[in-house]
Order: C-alpha cells, then structure tokens, then sequence
C-alpha cells in the first residue's frame, strides 16, 4: 500500500489511505469553468492510493495524454473509522488536514465523458496525488475559511478560500459515510476553486493553504526520465 510520511504533531504521520474520495465541482466557479451549473448533491469519484507522492517526487506527465490539469485541494485525513456519521458529528472522526493536488489528464477525461464511460484513467496515474508539506492536527485548525491557492513558474493560476465550498466538510462526510466505511488514513479532497490550467515539463508548482504551509513539486514529461 502506497503511504507518504509527512511532519505531524511532534513526529511523523504516515499517509496510507485505502481510498481517495475527491469531489468534483464543489466550487461553484469551478463547476462554471467546466461548463456546467453547480451540482445539487455532491459529486464522488474516486482517486488510487498508488498516485500518491510526497514532497521531493516529481509529478509525472503521462505520454498517453496530452493536456494535464493541476487542481489544489485542501484533504481531510480520517483519524477513526466512519460509518453512518452525522454531520453534527463528524469533526469528532477527523485526525487532520494537508494540501493535495488532483492532477488530471483532461483530454483523456473529456474522452471518456464523450463516450459515456468512467473517467478513473484521467485522475489514476501515477504521481496524480502529491500531498504535503505537513498534517495539521484536526483540533489546531478551523478549516472552514482558509485561503487556498497555486502558483505555476511563480505566476498565480488558482486562488480561493474554502469558506466557498459548497458543500462543507461535515456535510461531506456524513454523505460519504452513508455510502461507504472510511477508515482511519483515509483522505477526503474536498475540491478546487477555479483557475485549472495545463502543466508543462519543467513546470514548478507551488501550492498552498493558509495554516497548513506550502509544497512545490517540479513537473517533468513521462519520455524525460525513460530516456
């Protein structure tokens, strides 16, 4: 199982999910870039444990595809198995909280959406979950209004604040939990506002949220490091 070792508390926390739950367009601006309306109820897919990195790994572009998108997110990491949780309750299953990026391979994912099928390939690659710098402890940070934001070779592509989230953590996982168990390590990603862009080779990203830090990954094409 993929687990990524990141500062926590006054040690190291072991990042080891059995699943990834992420959620499409829970930024109504987002869901407007992509060419639709904000959704009624949210919206679940499901991202592989193995496309997990952590900082000081590369992002890797796939030769398969030829546009992939940078998404920042603020992940929520369950500290207790989850099942049937109130909203009401929910704070009470959290451990804590990081940066994740939902990379994606759009072009293979509007491929997909075309033909009507599930568009796993487009989040699933390797490298498309880098987290970092650090988990904050869920009872040190309010996670309900925190400037989120990306930067590409130093210039601002994504810039927000989760307070615009439209469904709200608690919500999340009680809808969650009401489908399927989460278990402890597991990660929420809890959307991204607008501002999604393609990704180059030798691209830098940086990317942060207030009260959690920064991370930076560089961005190299899958036929670089073959050669």
């Amino acid at each position: 199982m993929s687990s990524v070792r990141l500062p926590f508390r006054d040690g190291y926390y072991d990042v080891r999910p059995t699943k990834i739950v992420a959620l499409a367009k829970n930024y109504a601006e987002h869901a407007r870039e992509m060419g639709s309306e904000p959704p009624e109820e949210p919206i679940i897919f499901l991202k592989p444990p193995s496309a997990l990195i952590g900082p000081g790994s590369s992002i890797i572009l796939p030769r398969r595809s030829k546009r992939v998108d940078h998404e920042v997110e603020l992940a929520v990491i369950m500290g207790k198995r989850a099942k049937n949780v109130p909203a009401s309750k929910a704070f009470d299953y959290i451990l804590g909280y990081t940066i994740i990026l939902d990379i994606t391979a759009r072009d293979l994912q509007a491929e997909a959406r075309k033909k009507g099928y599930p568009w796993t390939i487009s989040k699933g690659f390797d490298t498309f979950a880098p987290i970092g710098p650090r988990v904050v402890d869920s009872r040190e940070l309010d996670p309900s209004d925190l400037e989120i934001g990306l930067k590409v070779n130093g210039k601002i592509r994504q810039l927000g604040r989760t307070s615009q989230m439209i469904f709200k953590i608690p919500e999340l996982i009680e809808y969650i939990s009401h489908i399927m168990t989460l278990e402890p390590g597991d990660i929420i990603a809890t959307g991204t506002p607008p501002g999604v862009g393609p990704l180059r080779h030798g691209d830098r990203i940086e990317a942060w949220i207030e009260g959690i830090g920064k991370m930076e990954f560089d961005v190299l094409a899958e036929d670089s490091i073959l050669c």
